[in-house]
């Protein structure tokens, strides 16, 4: 298509279950989430083991993003466990937050199960489905998620739960304020790289950039977590592959690879960069982009944008959403629908 397709009508014709509008959201479902959060009445129960987040694909991302935003205020353990099994090392003095959206995600259903065996105290952040049934019945808080979305869409209230929850078992400072200025900062860059920005605003130059491109995103430090949320992305709204590292690990392999990536295909290369990085690793992003450019169709360093870690992490989330709505926009293809995904669960159901 060609570059008025990134203008209202043509975005509109393109993305015909309005996933666009649920990434420009974002401010709003951030304050809804802190009230959600708010009305299930989670008791503050010391958990010196940490916290673990059990979920699988957009509903174990909040908990990523939200380990990313955290940072080195972060006292105890913060992990994600996505698979039918929590880590060995769990205990009793563990919180468990399992999230699935639906609330039918076999994986974290098994979690839940495990958390129960272990004598864990758990909190569960879902629509409904069998996981509120079995937590109400159990007697065990149910953040309510709003439904309608797709569960990658729902990415402010899965890293709103998962904040909320560390600093309620102790296992990080509450970053409650920052969300709320999160929110109002978010709405002013859905103003600039929204459908309503202009034309040459970053998230649209950068999604014509990628396109016809596979892209590599490459994160360090608070940003690798948002690398990956943007390679899902790509992978789920723009129906594209799409692949992501962490530096400074990236320069001890893949680097070496990027020699002969013109003889195979169009790569692109996104390096996401944040102020609280290690000093040498922002050298290094800068280094292996120089690096890397002679052999990609396009290489770019990209900068969070915002005052505190929490402001930083979630514009960078909300850039790389639109960025991938952008592409399918630019593709021709729905960003919404996953029926690659929705087979798989069927024929895993059939063999049950």
């Amino acid at each position: 298509m060609s570059a008025d397709a990134l203008e209202g009508g043509a975005i509109a014709e393109v993305d015909r279950s309005s996933q666009l509008a649920d990434v420009t959201g974002l401010p709003e479902q951030l304050r809804d989430a802190l009230w959600r959060v708010e009305s299930a009445g989670i008791a503050g129960v010391d958990a010196p083991g940490g916290l673990i987040v059990a979920g699988m694909g957009g509903s174990a991302v909040g908990g990523l993003l939200a380990r990313a935003a955290l940072g080195d205020r972060a006292s105890r353990p913060i992990v994600v466990a996505r698979g039918y099994e929590l880590p060995p090392w769990a205990t009793p003095d563990t919180m468990v937050l399992c999230c699935s959206y639906s609330g039918d995600t076999e994986e974290t259903l098994a979690c839940y199960e495990a958390a129960s065996a272990l004598g864990a105290p758990r909190v569960v952040a879902t629509i409904g489905g069998r996981l509120a049934q079995a937590a109400r019945a159990d007697g065990i808080p149910v953040i309510p998620f709003p439904a309608g979305f797709q569960p990658r869409a729902a990415v402010a209230y899965t890293t709103v739960a998962a904040l909320e929850v560390a600093a309620a078992c102790g296992a990080a400072q509450s970053v409650r304020a920052e969300v709320d200025v999160a929110a109002d900062h978010a709405e002013r860059l859905v103003e600039e790289w929204g459908p309503g920005g202009g034309q040459d605003s970053l998230a649209k130059e950068l999604a014509r950039r990628l396109h016809g491109t596979v892209a590599q995103v490459a994160g360090a430090g608070p940003t690798a977590a948002v690398a990956y949320r943007w390679k899902t992305q790509i992978n789920e709204n723009a129906k594209l592959p799409a692949f992501w590292h962490e530096l400074p690990e990236l320069d001890h392999n893949e680097v070496v690879g990027w020699g002969s990536a013109e003889e195979l295909g169009r790569f692109s290369a996104v390096f996401l960069s944040d102020c609280d990085q290690h000093p040498r690793t922002r050298q290094r992003i800068e280094l292996t982009r120089l690096l890397v450019e002679p052999h990609a169709a396009a290489a770019f360093t990209v900068e969070s944008r915002g005052q505190t870690p929490t402001e930083r992490v979630l514009s960078l989330v909300l850039l790389g959403d639109l960025v991938s709505v952008y592409l399918a926009v630019l593709r021709g293809v729905d960003p919404t629908p996953v029926e690659v995904i929705e087979r798989l669960k069927a024929d895993l159901a059939e063999v049950s």
